[in-house]
């Protein structure tokens, strides 16, 4: 079994494409992924902090 590399594709994107390269890696729908993280934005935690590093880390296609 192989795994693909996470990236993020230069179509799909809404902000910065984390959500759609973690959609397409984990084999779900972009919206479904965004969803969940706007929905785990109203939990306490740092969400958004690592948003920012998966945008910082990978890669754009």
């Amino acid at each position: 079994m192989t795994s693909a590399a996470l990236s993020r594709p230069r179509d799909n994107r809404r902000i910065a494409g984390v959500c759609a390269g973690l959609a397409e890696r984990w084999g779900m729908k972009a919206g479904t992924v965004r969803l969940l993280f706007v929905l785990s934005c109203l939990l306490p935690g740092p969400q958004f902090l690592v948003y920012l590093a998966l945008w910082a880390i990978v890669p754009s296609r």
